[in-house]
């Protein structure tokens, strides 16, 4: 019996090991209470990765959970975050880091929204550095947060901020890229109109999660989603 106890915490600890969750938004260079601000996501316990694109569950990982956070007020411009937490507490697998918004519809609480449709812009992201083939690396491992401006012309309103780490690690074979995702919610004060506009599931393509990044080395990386989003300012006459 002590033998096979020890199987199954060798087995719980591996199951766990090298796995994570983003609990705090940083506002301000301060970083919040875990969850408050942050959709509670089904891997608070676990830990465990997301790995099919085609579910919901990919948008904010929260099906299993109330999905809802408080709301934070903050400028268009400023700096904010999210924080780490696992085991260990850093983005340990090899992997891209990719940020988006997206605007609660005029007239609902982005407590109550579920982030449906094509509504989602990419604001940031930490890709792979390649060199032809020689070597491919992957600057945010190891990084225990995340921190990146919201867009100066981001129009006012509710919004979700989706953080997703792609660990690439096992991504040889299908299914195999682990997501780690989560979702703060903010209230922004700015002005502008946002594109393109892309929508959870449906934004992935294969090349940046169907990958081996060990043999061959990869000669270049494919980002899974479309440029980064232009913020036009509105008009002063019709802001």
């Amino acid at each position: 019996m002590k033998s096979l106890s020890l199987i199954a915490v060798a087995a719980l600890v591996a199951k766990v090991s090298a796995h994570y969750t983003w609990p705090q938004l940083i506002v301000g260079g301060t970083n919040t209470s875990s969850w408050e601000y942050v959709r509670e996501t089904n891997n608070w316990q676990d830990l465990d990765p997301q790995t099919d694109v085609t579910t919901t569950d990919i948008r904010c990982y929260t099906s299993l959970e109330s999905g809802t956070a408080n709301t934070m007020t903050v400028a268009a411009g400023s700096t904010v975050g999210f924080t780490v937490d696992g085991n260990p507490s850093n983005l340990y697998h090899p992997g891209v880091v990719n940020v988006y918004m997206a605007q609660a519809p005029s007239g609902t609480d982005v407590a109550d929204w579920d982030g449906s449709g094509e509504v989602w812009f990419r604001i940031f992201e930490i890709t792979a550095v390649t060199d032809g083939g020689t070597t491919i690396t992957f600057p945010a491992t190891g990084m225990t947060q995340v921190t990146f401006p919201i867009p100066a012309e981001t129009p006012s309103g509710q919004y979700l901020i989706r953080i997703e780490h792609i660990a690439l690690h096992v991504a040889e074979s299908y299914g195999g890229a682990q997501f780690y995702i989560a979702c703060g919610q903010v209230e922004v004060r700015g002005t502008g109109t946002p594109g393109p506009l892309v929508e959870f599931p449906g934004e992935y393509t294969e090349p940046g999660i169907l990958i081996d990044i060990y043999y061959p080395i990869p000669a270049n990386y494919t980002q899974v989603s479309k440029a980064l989003a232009s913020i036009f300012p509105t008009p002063s006459h019709i802001a």
